[in-house]
């Protein structure tokens, strides 16, 4: 039986469960707008506890509990308006994404939108995700909130819908009364422990890897791509790579590769951008598979390619040896290319499924983070 047949289950079982509570305990229930709200006592006496115990720490922590809120709020700003400009600029990478820029982490939103760069997202991630972040998110809020004087009224769960959240409930009237400095601290707490839990399980990821995982080699699944203007595209030629696939063209001087579909695409639809790949050395080869060696020296990881690449100049000839999902070896003759005056092979990576028995905490971790975070070598 699939994990998908196990995990529907599991989201039928919750949800019956998740009803005959707030049935049995509809008292406590309420609704205030959209949401319904759930209030509990649980927690106070920890958040009590924790204030009194390390109120010295806690007061020296608002400060950089502040400077992390604004740093943290300039930074999401920043990528909400770039990601905003190239998915307006280009239809086609709305195309490629095919979800909006600020989207709910639903479950199953990879299947739902068919996002193949994603791995699958099931309901048993998202509840254990949601008591992953929200659950440090508000008891840091009450915590802060009780270390400047502010009284906690109660903790709970807000239900819209099927989504579910947590929340500290404060004095609204001591917070309004409280301090700037108190209220900005407060406020930003919540992303700070969010900060604090990254960073946790950044730590136990690479502890999980470095005992579960002895790679073979660098395992890229993409060539270094660029988004060249299409009004600058001044050539395209007729030599084709990847069994016609792939036509060479020249914008700014330089040349690129380009998929035939989405070229066309671009062209006939008067798109004003197009994504296209590097002219680069791993493209002209084709070079496929894991990568092993480069020029005599093992490959495992990309901190290993980056340290080799280093060690080479522009214009270098070297072997680069591969290995296939049939352990297959295979060996590439590549003359490294010049990109900023560092040797440039032009392989990329974007994180994806994992399979087997470790499959559910990579995919559970990868989800933590929401990374979407290719390197170019």
């Amino acid at each position: 039986m699939s994990f998908v047949i196990y995990d529907l289950i599991f989201l039928v079982l919750f949800t019956l469960t998740i009803v005959i509570f707030l049935y049995t305990r509809k008292h406590n229930l309420k609704r205030e707008g959209l949401l319904y709200l759930y209030r509990t006592k649980l927690g106070l006496r920890f958040i009590e506890w924790s204030t009194k115990k390390y109120s010295a720490l806690l007061k020296k922590m608002q400060y950089p509990i502040l400077i992390s809120g604004y740093l943290l709020m300039f930074f999401g700003l920043w990528m909400i308006l770039k990601v905003t400009y190239y998915y307006i600029t280009s239809p086609y990478l709305a195309k490629a994404l095919k979800v909006p820029i600020i989207m709910p982490l639903i479950p199953y939103l990879p299947e739902i939108f068919k996002i193949d760069f994603l791995p699958p997202f099931y309901f048993t991630y998202w509840i254990v995700i949601i008591a992953i972040i929200a659950i440090p998110h508000e008891f840091a809020h009450g915590i802060i909130a009780r270390l400047n004087k502010i009284k906690i009224l109660s903790t709970g769960f807000g239900f819209l819908g099927p989504f579910l959240a947590a929340f500290v409930e404060q004095d609204d009237k001591q917070m309004q009364k409280a301090k700037k400095f108190s209220q900005l601290s407060v406020l930003a707490a919540g992303t700070f422990a969010n900060v604090l839990m990254t960073v946790l399980f950044g730590i136990i990821l690479l502890l999980f890897f470095t005992m579960t995982f002895s790679p073979a080699g660098l395992n890229f699944n993409m060539y270094s791509i660029e988004m060249v203007n299409v009004s600058s595209i001044s050539k395209i030629s007729s030599i084709y790579l990847d069994n016609g696939s792939l036509v060479k063209i020249t914008s700014n001087n330089k040349s690129y590769f380009a998929d035939v579909k989405t070229l066309n695409d671009s062209l006939l639809k008067g798109e004003n951008s197009v994504i296209v790949f590097d002219d680069s050395p791993a493209l002209r080869t084709q070079l496929s598979g894991a990568i092993t060696e480069i020029g005599g020296k093992k490959i495992r990881k990309y901190f290993d390619l980056n340290e080799t690449l280093s060690s080479f100049k522009p214009g270098e000839n070297v072997i680069i040896k591969t290995i296939d999902k049939k352990d297959v070896i295979k060996e590439f003759n590549i003359t490294f290319a010049n990109k900023n005056g560092r040797a440039f092979l032009g392989v990329g990576l974007i994180p994806q499924t994992r399979s087997g028995a470790f499959s559910f905490f990579y995919n559970l971790l990868f989800f933590c983070f929401y990374l979407y975070y290719p390197f170019i070598a």
